[in-house]
């Protein structure tokens, strides 16, 4: 009986993960708010060194799926595949959306993440997640964004008469 009461939630959660696809970000993220999205990336780096992505998921590949990993671990993974920690200052970050567990996550490189506490990530974190609750996806994504640059505006400022060279490209990464 154990073994089956561990199958079922693990079923469960890849039939979730494998019937939520392409159409529902779509739903969730119309062309509109993505490049709605674009903008206030492009707008926020005006104003600051660092870097932001925002990358959503429909649901994870079956490789995690089956081996019980995690939104988080996800995440990780894909700010190395990204590149995000391949800029000058260490200051890139990650927003990441996993739409079929409504999940969020944050990474950011190490010259943010020393400079931010954890209880700051984690109010950006929980503020994004009522979003979510909400189904209110793109709101909760603006709001994590500005949220992200006010950190950034303050820990990596740009110098007068300076710019942001853009090392990573602002286009909301969709798999």
């Amino acid at each position: 009986m154990p073994q089956q009461q561990l199958k079922k939630p693990l079923l469960s959660r890849m039939l979730k993960h494998r019937w939520t696809d392409q159409t529902d970000l779509r739903r969730a993220l119309p062309a509109a708010s993505i490049a709605g999205l674009e903008a206030r990336i492009r707008a926020s780096e005006s104003r600051h060194s660092g870097e932001i992505c925002v990358c959503v998921e429909a649901g994870l590949p079956m490789s995690y799926l089956s081996k019980r990993l995690s939104a988080r671990q996800r995440a990780v993974t894909l700010f190395g595949k990204l590149r995000i920690w391949d800029t000058e200052a260490n200051n890139g970050v990650l927003i990441y959306l996993l739409l079929a567990d409504r999940a969020i996550e944050i990474v950011a490189d190490r010259g943010l993440n020393a400079r931010v506490s954890e209880a700051q990530w984690a109010g950006i974190v929980a503020t994004l997640r009522s979003s979510l609750t909400k189904a209110e996806f793109e709101q909760g994504l603006q709001a994590a964004i500005d949220a992200v640059d006010a950190l950034l505006q303050a820990e990596f400022p740009l110098a007068a008469g300076h710019s942001n060279p853009n090392e990573l490209s602002d286009a909301v990464v969709i798999l």
